[in-house]
């Protein structure tokens, strides 16, 4: 990236000045005694140092959110009204503003809006890492209307993608996984030149698969994009399972079930379809994981969700976790599987970007980060 991003570090006096803070938190809820009320705050606990620095610096705390997809209309499933009341109790103090998309201009990105967002304000922070792959008018209006910054998430967040971007520790392993290639494809593609080998799981690997002759029986494949995966496995740098684990076509998965999970080698039959890595290669991505010096993980081996299909992402977690490497996880679906296995303590850093980071890994920037460079405020 061409410029620093501007730190809010650098208004030291904030005695009477309103700052507007852009944040995610499109925190899970559920019904408890009758109300809604935010199940897991880890979003909100994340930004309170920069809360509580700005109001010791004097400063009045605004911060704004986006919550679901209320499509640009009122209602009410999708107030904010319970994360305010988390907020509250945590930092005391800091206002929340009702959900943002409830404005049909937030997601059209209406200047209009976002002109009406900041009226009152005397600088604004974006510390929503998470939202700033998108256009949206509370991303990239404000930075064109006030002294604007980047709160300390998104700079953390910035700062350690880049650098196994731009200078990794090698050998630089990356392990891709998730269902669908096309999702994935670019990603595996900026991988595939400047990691030193990629790891390729989960549905998607099944295309790659097929480039090399084997069968995979009813398993998730994408004939479009057969070409590209047969030039990346060229490139000797891919490596694909070796077996895998999963059920009859017509089996049930996802949550459990009676069904047992079938082992095959590097061939899957007609009427079964491949829903995890099989012992072999789980042992394989282990030990080309121990050799590592910078780890990066996106997306599972399988549908690790169902207990029965949970065993090669399982195994991948706990290598990347055993791993001396700097690791670094990222993508909705890693972190919970992460987390989940209780490994989170265990790696160096636990992207909460979700397909931000994964579109910050293929693309080297992101709208609402040029947003923060390119304001005439951004003094260096």
């Amino acid at each position: 990236m061409s410029a620093p991003l501007p730190a809010y570090e650098r208004w030291e006096n904030l005695a009477g000045k309103r700052v507007l803070v852009r944040v995610d938190f499109n925190t899970p809820v559920a019904e408890i005694d009758g109300r809604l009320e935010v199940t897991d705050d880890f979003r909100i606990r994340a930004t309170l140092p920069l809360f509580e620095e700005l109001l010791a610096k004097g400063a009045t705390v605004v911060a704004c959110t986006h919550f679901g997809r209320p499509n640009g209309q009122v209602v009410e499933k999708y107030s904010v009204a319970p994360v305010r009341r988390r907020l509250e109790q945590l930092c005391p103090g800091v206002e929340l503003l009702e959900n943002l998309r409830f404005n049909p201009g937030e997601e059209s990105n209406d200047p209009a809006f976002g002109v009406a967002l900041v009226e009152g304000f005397d600088y604004y922070i974006n510390e929503a890492f998470s939202a700033s792959h998108r256009e949206h008018a509370s991303i990239m209006i404000p930075p064109t209307l006030l002294p604007s910054a980047a709160g300390p998430n998104l700079q953390r967040e910035v700062s350690t993608l880049s650098s196994i971007l731009e200078d990794p520790a090698r050998p630089f392993v990356a392990i891709v996984g998730g269902a669908k290639v096309k999702d994935k494809l670019g990603i595996v593609k900026v991988l595939s030149q400047k990691a030193d080998q990629v790891i390729v799981g989960g549905g998607m690997a099944y295309t790659f698969e097929v480039t090399q002759g084997r069968t995979i029986g009813s398993s998730l494949f994408d004939a479009s994009y057969l070409d590209v995966c047969g030039e990346l496995m060229a490139g000797g740098k891919i490596v694909i399972p070796s077996d895998a684990r999963g059920l009859p076509q017509d089996a049930p998965f996802g949550n459990g079930g009676a069904e047992s999970v079938i082992e095959w080698g590097e061939n899957i039959p007609d009427g079964y379809q491949g829903l995890d890595i099989g012992t072999e290669s789980s042992a394989t991505f282990s030990e080309i994981i121990a050799h590592a010096a910078t780890i990066l993980w996106n997306g599972p081996m399988g549908v690790f969700e169902d207990p029965r299909l949970s065993a090669g992402t399982e195994a991948v977690a706990r290598a990347v976790a055993a791993s001396e490497a700097v690791s670094i996880i990222g993508g909705g679906d890693s972190v919970s599987a992460i987390q989940g296995f209780g490994l989170e303590d265990q790696v160096s850093f636990v992207s909460t970007g979700g397909g931000a980071s994964l579109e910050f890994v293929e693309l080297g920037d992101l709208p609402g980060i040029a947003a923060l460079r390119e304001s005439k405020w951004n003094q260096s």
